[in-house]
């Protein structure tokens, strides 16, 4: 069952992998949308520098998304342990777990785990201001002496993303775990910038990009260093591999790492897990805090709440610079310019896990952005399903 889903997953992320070669890279349609044709500003080389930092702010916070964010957790559905009372394996946990909190709890030795977790999602704001209506002004001629600029330049933007992740954990020991998670994304973009001069409009610029592949991939391990039926605490690293294309805005171009503690308290059904680390290399520097509660409400059933925070350094904000138009007295020229203050992410997750038959676990959750910063969507509905065995 697994395989057949997982494969017509990927069949049906890659079946345009083809076409989109056909077209111009990701990377060179985001710079066409940005680069001003229409509006006369008198100062090319400062156009240039504007249109690259709005350029590379977009294709950071898409990168930011795809490319370093946390990935499903490494912790399976079903974990075990010996209970040196009775000398058997016994289940470790009475909840199924979390969907991107790490677990303290390590799945057993000779415990394999296998899945994938599918999610799309339609990217609609960049640090809160519309991508695709038409009203993310990118450059504007204005007399200081009018309320609105006489020449702009608007974007209209769509960008959509859609990705499969296919994991797969063993437990080496009791006390050690490693995994591997293999993204597989899909990323289309299509829009045109709009001139309007005196309130006439025309299309500037059209610009068509998408890409299909293999992301970043990620290997993964966790140690506990300490174990018991109320909880633990474990250390958690992750290597993520430079195997995405950075030209089309699937790899990040470089390795990463990251490193984190993880601590988990259990008290029967309920669980309590708190993440901390860092992220080195790839897209950005990073530091996050994540958390979350876990809820077994039917031997069958998991509700858990998450929260997930990252302070990204190399992920900007940006907005409208004003400077006096060099030939043209009494007019400033705007250019939208990315700023130089890092930015700090903060998701929220709500999801279901039940078990639908034995050591078959599914799940869905879906993901809210807490604050208006990088790329957003009002909501991510995501759908997981794992499998283990013993």
């Amino acid at each position: 069952m697994i395989r057949v889903l997982a494969t017509i997953c990927v069949l049906v992320l890659l079946g345009t992998a083809a076409h989109a070669q056909q077209q111009e890279t990701l990377r060179s349609a985001v710079t066409a949308l940005m680069t001003n044709e229409g509006v006369r500003t008198g100062d090319f080389q400062r156009d240039q520098a504007a249109a690259q930092a709005a350029s590379d702010t977009i294709e950071r916070a898409l990168l930011v998304n795809l490319t370093s964010a946390p990935l499903a957790t490494s912790s399976g559905g079903f974990l075990y342990r010996l209970n040196p009372a009775l000398g058997t394996v016994e289940r470790a946990s009475e909840s199924f777990g979390t969907f991107f909190v790490e677990r303290a709890l390590t799945a057993g030795q000779g415990c394999v785990s296998f899945g994938f977790t599918t999610s799309t999602v339609a990217f609609t704001h960049l640090n809160g201001a519309r991508l695709n209506d038409g009203t993310l002004v990118t450059v504007a001629n204005q007399f200081r002496d009018e309320s609105q600029p006489f020449d702009i330049e608007t974007l209209d933007m769509h960008l959509r993303a859609s990705s499969l992740t296919l994991l797969a954990n063993i437990g080496v020991t009791d006390q050690l775990d490693i995994g591997v998670a293999l993204p597989i994304v899909r990323v289309g973009l299509d829009g045109e910038r709009l001139n309007t001069y005196r309130g006439n409009s025309f299309v500037q610029t059209e610009a068509t990009g998408s890409s299909s592949g293999l992301a970043d991939v990620a290997l993964r391990a966790k140690y506990a260093f300490f174990s018991s039926k109320s909880g633990g605490v474990a250390a958690a690293g992750e290597i993520r591999l430079p195997t995405g294309d950075e030209e089309n805005l699937l790899g990040a171009g470089s390795m990463s790492w990251r490193l984190m503690g993880v601590g988990s308290i259990e008290n029967g059904p309920v669980g309590v897990h708190v993440n901390a680390g860092v992220v080195r290399g790839g897209v950005s520097d990073e530091t996050m805090v994540s958390g979350a509660v876990s809820v077994a409400v039917h031997p069958r059933a998991t509700v858990t709440g998450e929260f997930l925070t990252r302070h990204v350094s190399e992920l900007h904000g940006f907005a409208l610079a004003s400077a006096p138009h060099p030939t043209v007295s009494g007019v400033d020229t705007l250019r939208l310019t990315a700023d130089d203050q890092a930015t700090t992410l903060v998701t929220a997750i709500a999801g279901l896990k039940w078990n639908i038959s034995d050591t078959l676990v599914l799940g869905a959750h879906v993901l809210f952005p807490v604050f208006d910063r990088g790329l957003t969507s009002w909501i991510t509905p995501a759908i997981a399903l794992e499998y283990s065995v013993r």
